[in-house]
């Protein structure tokens, strides 16, 4: 039970939180015309900056690794580069609270009658996903994951798709046939924009320290007050330790209208062991 609270745990911080998926790549039929790198950057610039300060969502969630299927909603209240509260609901009943801060997680499983309180290495601990606080909003709003203005980035010319890379097309290639043309700790992130080139539509992220890729597949999106936000995601963590795949999808979504947030260890709880 307390693993499954962990994976429950995951996906309400991140909100992490998304229907059958289609490939990220091959999808068109017809190529598209071709842009100017700069083009493409000034885009991705843009999306990277566009948060607003209050967000509200409800989540539908089917979430599945190599042990169990389960479907789930969340709430999600946030504050921008603040905090993340999420309450998880199974079967009507809410069973997971958390409250993410920047240097935090904090958990309260109430069927189990137990807290955690973690630095956010919890996340990579038991997930193998080395998110921030930054990540986690970046993720739930739809926006491009640990996209950097200052540092140099790669248009990776496809007919089919508008990508733009933190590495060069050839290096990401020599470090397929050895490993060692990219320092291990390197990130490996490819962007792909909509075939209009103006929104985000899907992220690969590669960690070849361990091992881990992330696809993060916008299948849909709502706009909400100038906010082009995420419909329906499909999220696939692929790990040594395990697999994970993600559907969800958004509902209610509320921007700058400030809720409270909620959180409380109740009197008699103990620690999650």
């Amino acid at each position: 039970m307390n693993r499954c609270i962990k994976y429950f745990t995951f996906i309400g911080t991140m909100v992490l939180l998304f229907s059958c998926a289609k490939q990220m790549t091959d999808l068109q039929q017809e190529k598209l015309p071709r842009k100017k790198t700069q083009d493409l950057l000034t885009t991705m610039d843009s999306l990277s900056h566009i948060k607003p300060t209050f967000f509200y969502t409800k989540i539908a969630t089917d979430f599945s690794d190599t042990n169990r299927n389960i479907s789930f909603k969340t709430s999600i209240r946030m504050v921008k580069d603040s905090a993340i509260n999420t309450t998880i609901t199974y079967a009507k009943i809410p069973i997971i609270n958390s409250i993410i801060t920047a240097d935090t997680v904090k958990v309260v499983n109430k069927r189990d009658k137990c807290y955690i309180i973690q630095s956010l290495s919890y996340i990579k601990e038991n997930f193998g996903i080395d998110f921030n606080y930054r990540n986690l909003e970046e993720l739930i709003l739809g926006m491009p994951l640990d996209y950097d203005t200052t540092q140099k980035y790669f248009q990776i010319h496809d007919p089919y798709n508008y990508i733009i890379s933190s590495h060069k097309k050839r290096e990401m290639k020599r470090l397929d046939r050895n490993g060692r043309q990219i320092e291990r700790n390197d990130i490996l992130v490819k962007y792909f924009l909509t075939d209009d080139a103006t929104n985000l539509k899907a992220m690969f992220i590669e960690s070849p320290s361990d091992s881990t890729t992330i696809q993060v597949d916008y299948l849909t999106r709502e706009l909400v007050q100038g906010y082009n936000l995420p419909k329906e995601v499909f999220i696939k963590i692929t790990s040594p330790r395990n697999q994970i795949q993600i559907n969800l999808n958004y509902d209610k979504a509320e921007i700058d209208q400030p809720q409270p947030l909620f959180f409380v260890i109740p009197e008699g709880y103990e620690k999650c062991e």
